[in-house]
């Protein structure tokens, strides 16, 4: 493992720098801010849809979503469930707003309906958390890939951030649109070869049926939970409520978002496209859950690491646990040899007591993994090292590496990085273009010409390419990559989802009000998330509500005190 062979080279290469190539002369010539920014509003609603998607869908999800499955199950696909809301909501009262408007940046539309430093603030808190996404971005699929293949982390996050840059800075958001339609081709295909492929490597008694029979046996197909618990992270409930204002927030105000649609040729261009986005993403999400449950039940027939993240192994083997990690190895291969035979009477009988003794092996299994954790924590304490002993995002990987034949290994590989790639570029197109009109144009250069704010543009792309590239270089992992990235997401977006909800709605509330609330409701939000007040998905809706009580306090207070003098 670690080294990939010519073939699995030419792939990868082929594949990454055909898309950068391809993208950056079907673009190149932005002849104003219009071209650059809404990419002369001529994208139609299948390449809107599926940039939208590739926007949201980075190498995070490909690599962590599948290890998530793996370790939890299906559960996780109840974080989508609000999206399809939330598109429904979109194309009834955003879209038509923003047209009617002819706005470049979602943020343009606060200075029409509050004032200017509104529409600063709420650019601002977007510039901070899309900003650390876009160097998470880069990072999650370098880290990963430096500690499997051995390469170099630093050169790898300078290679991912310059080949963004390349097309992204040259043709604009036409050029992010078009790389991301061919980079989602190639993600597709990818992920449906590694599914049959998966099925393929089972043994030959074990239909794709009985591996979902196995699947869920060992507690992996529970779908729904209708549990109140705000302990559980992923619920029916939090998915709709927390979900559905995380993606009204995500599709509907952010800037990375809205430029995707604001591209489209119509109206109804838009509509579609979030629409066939909508349709998608839950099905998307279920299949990738899927493969990583798959890749569950080829390793109950084939003997897994006790971890997967192979860092965390290297520094536990070479440390004072070694003998006590080589137990707990042996105790995993005793574990897996048991499984074998229960496993044979479970698919040839179905037997509930069967059942019993495979979530008992299951059981075990957890708690050996858990014990390896802990080992591995104490052997990075001793050496004053920090190792990443989640090793969900390492899973997916691992399987493809030690199993995929040449040349898929290198397509599976383009995948990750097309996906990481397809993110990254419409994260900085965003961040430009908000930066370029919201902050400079609205604030210190505002009497300049086209071609002026045009190149002012494509200097805040290299810029903020620059930035990601150094956060990605400095950043550390947190619990799990996707999980990062929603976090980040809903320490900002609630309150960002409030202000747009105040505009649309509450037309008596002024800019003061909302101003001083947007304030205060953020430094509440983050010191909630802080000291862990409630799951993080419940931070979009606690955020959005506490911004609109607070500002129609506040303007009621102002009105009262009006009315008296």
């Amino acid at each position: 493992m670690g080294v990939l062979n010519w073939l699995d080279w030419l792939v990868l290469a082929t594949t990454l720098l055909t898309i950068v190539g391809y993208g950056t002369w079907k673009t190149r010539g932005s002849k104003n801010v219009q071209d650059y920014v809404k990419g002369g509003n001529s994208a139609p609603w299948w390449t809107i849809g599926l940039s939208v998607m590739a926007t949201q869908a980075s190498a995070i999800t490909f690599l962590s979503t599948p290890g998530q499955a793996f370790h939890d199950g299906m559960g996780f696909v109840q974080f989508y469930f609000g999206v399809p809301i939330a598109m429904i909501v979109i194309c009834m009262v955003f879209i038509p707003l923003y047209d009617r408007l002819k706005v470049y940046t979602a943020y343009e539309f606060l200075e029409n309906r509050f004032d200017g430093k509104t529409r600063t603030l709420t650019a601002t808190l977007f510039l901070i958390q899309r900003g650390l996404a876009a160097g998470i971005t880069i990072y999650a699929p370098a880290i990963i890939l430096s500690a499997i293949l051995h390469w170099n982390l630093t050169y790898l996050n300078i290679i991912i951030g310059t080949l963004v840059i390349i097309y992204t800075v040259s043709g604009g958001t036409k050029a992010v649109s078009i790389t991301q339609k061919h980079q989602m081709g190639v993600i597709f295909l990818g992920m449906l070869i590694a599914f049959f492929l998966i099925i393929s490597y089972l043994p030959e008694d074990i239909t794709f049926t009985k591996a979902l029979d196995i699947a869920g046996a060992s507690g992996k197909m529970n779908i729904l939970s209708f549990d109140f618990d705000l302990e559980n992270r992923y619920t029916l409930w939090s998915g709709l409520i927390g979900g559905s204002f995380l993606a009204l927030s995500y599709f509907g105000t952010d800037q990375s978002q809205v430029q995707r649609y604001l591209s489209g040729k119509s109206v109804k261009e838009m509509q579609m496209g979030l629409i066939f986005n909508g349709l998608l993403k839950v099905p998307m999400q279920f299949s990738i859950l899927l493969v990583g449950v798959m890749v569950f039940v080829f390793y109950q027939f084939h003997n897994s690491p006790i971890n997967f993240n192979p860092a965390a192994h290297n520094t536990v083997s070479n440390s004072a646990y070694a003998n006590d990690y080589q137990r707990l190895e042996e105790e995993q291969l005793d574990i897996f040899k048991a499984k074998q035979s229960v496993l044979q009477n479970y698919v040839n009988t179905g037997d509930s007591k069967v059942t019993d003794e495979l979530q008992l092996l299951n059981k075990k299994d957890r708690d050996n993994r858990n014990a390896a954790k802990v080992l591995i924590e104490k052997a990075a304490q001793d050496n004053d090292i920090s190792i990443e002993t989640n090793d969900k995002d390492y899973v997916f990987i691992h399987f493809i590496l030690n199993n995929l034949p040449r040349g898929l290994v290198g397509l599976l590989l383009a995948v990750i990085l097309s996906a990481a790639m397809s993110s990254t570029a419409g994260e900085l197109n965003a961040l430009a273009s908000t930066t370029a009109l919201d902050i400079y144009k609205r604030n210190f250069v505002s009497d300049k010409d086209e071609t002026h704010y045009l190149k002012a543009s494509k200097w805040f792309t290299f810029g903020w390419g620059v930035l990601a590239i150094i956060i990605a270089c400095v950043a550390y992992l947190a619990d799990n990559l996707i999980q990062l990235v929603n976090i980040i997401g809903s320490i900002f977006y609630g309150n960002v989802l409030g202000i747009f909800l105040l505009a649309f709605f509450f037309k008596y509330v002024k800019a003061n009000a909302v101003f001083i609330a947007a304030l205060i409701t953020q430094g509440i939000v983050i010191i909630g998330w802080w000291f862990e007040w409630m799951p993080y998905l419940w931070l979009n809706l606690f955020g959005c509500i506490l911004v609109i009580l607070i500002a129609l306090f506040i303007q009621n207070t102002q009105n009262i005190n009006e009315n008296v003098r």
